[in-house]
């Protein structure tokens, strides 16, 4: 089959269900007039839809001017405020996977800050049908609806994303594990643990002057698992002003739910300050630094450490922090291995919060596939005095912008999970405390904890540093009971405004643990 009447098969599918999917593919592939049938199309059958028909229509709104999706909210779902928007929810009779055993699909309403209406389409046998909006697959919960719901005048706002379920904890409960809504932003849960974290398609300039531009995921393609399948996959289209790109997600879940992601992205404009595979995450306060908190608990944080594996095989552990400033930290690499937000704090008595269960947040961890070449791991943490707002941002950023008119291919696993899938025999953090020195006012203590197990009869030797200002008062000591190996030692900041400091356990052959770094800035 001629490539064009494979594209062109597959938009006369997509068209027939008014979705953006159809008026794209037959620009791309130059659509014959009508009344003038293109003879190579005469014997064409219809093609299966794929990914590949998604990078068509990407690459189609590339080069076309950027054009926001826009919808009016209205009747019930207008002027919501959080807990009416939540008193909203998707009536699980209405499931269009209702016959399936093993998977099940929620359509989320529109309303709050969900205002982007959000193309969903299922994919079945290889044809793609979009969904059409219906106000009645919701219900309103009567004491946030005391007039009842308002139906009528809404007309086609579109969804705001959806939500998947399987049975991930019990053989007889159907818990969600993912939900895409808002913007880019997905997120997912392996068994045992809770909603925390997020992850995104694309980051473009975060924390920068000029402003972050938010990426939207206007269209999903969601493909019917067959009976036996415990896999799903998800096709999307990506746009903004800046950009527009084609996604594919395959979703694993399970004691490790594990995202197979792809996307190819054809810029507008050169992209110089772009973020691959960025996640999204909170960090409050912990032990190192509560000098600006006044809280019952010991530690507010869906996150306490970015933990990356270089591409020459170093594992680092990089500390959260809130700092009272915006801060940016570039870890530079070649074809990095992995890096994540994890949540290493996993007892209760860590946190003291029996609402939130901060210790059953899952940590994430994204595995490039393929040569990523040179960039940085890049960290971005801001300001914030609560737990209700994201302030975490970590992604890849490559050290060449990403040029426009040319098609950019990434390919990663995003692994979801209680710890970051890492078997290496190498001491790992297990916590760090930071305060005021006792010995002298003008010096910090830092105590860094080591998984001990991996050590045997000799003690290892301590390399610390800081970039600015000077350590002193080191030293390491067992502590068998509690199966750490404590290192200590005071930084003197001396006129330093911000100093970066790491600390490693060497052996006879290099390193035993992984190295710990954090920042120091002056307040």
């Amino acid at each position: 089959m001629h490539r064009r009447s494979f594209v062109m098969s597959s938009a006369a599918a997509l068209a027939a269900s008014g979705g953006i999917g159809g008026a794209a593919l037959a620009q791309a592939a130059g659509e014959q007039p009508e009344g003038e049938p293109d003879p190579q199309d005469e014997a064409a059958a219809p093609a299966p839809f794929d990914f590949e028909q998604v990078i068509a229509i990407a690459e189609e709104f590339a080069g076309r001017e950027y054009s926001a999706p826009s919808s009016t909210l209205q009747g019930s779902f207008a002027n919501l405020n959080y807990d009416q928007y939540r008193a909203i929810r998707f009536r699980r009779d209405r499931d269009p996977w209702g016959d399936l055993r093993d998977f099940s699909l929620d359509l989320l309403p529109p309303g709050a800050i969900f205002h982007e209406p959000v193309e969903i389409n299922l994919v079945a046998e290889g044809v793609a049908t979009q969904l059409a909006f219906d106000p009645h697959l919701f219900d309103f919960d009567a004491s946030h609806f005391p007039d009842g719901a308002d139906l009528e005048t809404v007309g086609d706002m579109g969804f705001s994303g959806f939500r998947l379920r399987t049975r991930l904890n019990r053989p007889d409960v159907m818990d969600e594990f993912a939900v895409f809504q808002g913007a880019s932003y997905f997120r997912a849960v392996s068994r045992g643990t809770q909603y925390g974290l997020s992850a995104r398609g694309l980051a473009i300039n975060t924390g920068r002057p000029e402003g972050e531009e938010f990426p939207i995921f206007r269209a999903f393609w969601i493909y019917r698992p067959e009976a036996q399948d415990r896999t799903l996959r998800i096709n999307a289209l990506l746009d903004s002003r800046s950009v527009a790109g084609a996604y594919e997600f395959i979703l694993s879940p399970g004691a490790e739910t594990i995202v197979n992601t792809r996307a190819v992205l054809f810029p507008r404009r050169d992209l110089a300050n772009v973020g691959i595979a960025p996640l999204t995450s909170m960090y409050w306060f912990g032990p190192s630094d509560r000098r600006r908190v006044d809280d019952y608990r010991h530690a507010v944080h869906d996150s306490d450490g970015l933990q990356m594996l270089t591409g020459q095989e170093s594992r680092l552990w990089r500390v959260l922090s809130a700092p009272a400033t915006l801060q940016f930290s570039s870890f530079m690499d070649n074809d990095p291995l992995g890096f994540g937000l994890a949540q290493r704090a996993r007892e209760f008595t860590d946190y003291e919060d029996a609402e939130a269960r901060y210790e059953l947040r899952p940590s994430a961890w994204v595995a490039p596939r393929g040569e990523w070449g040179k960039g940085a791991v890049t960290l971005v943490e801001i300001p914030v005095t609560n737990e209700f707002n994201d302030n975490i941002v970590a992604f890849w950023q490559p050290s060449d912008p990403l040029a426009a008119g040319q098609r950019h291919d990434f390919s990663y696993s995003l692994t979801f999970s209680a710890q970051v899938p890492d078997s290496a025999l190498v001491s790992r953090v297990v916590k760090s405390f930071s305060g005021r020195s006792v010995n002298d006012s003008n010096a910090r203590t830092y105590v860094v904890d080591f998984d001990l197990s991996v050590f045997g009869a000799d003690d290892p030797v301590a390399q610390i540093r800081a970039s600015s200002g000077r350590i002193g008062h080191s030293y390491l000591s067992r502590l068998p009971s509690q199966d750490r190996m404590r290192l200590s030692f005071e930084y003197f900041p001396e006129n330093a405004r911000a100093s970066d400091i790491s600390a490693v356990l060497n052996g006879p052959e290099g390193a035993f643990s992984e190295t710990w770094i954090t920042r120091w800035s002056r307040e």
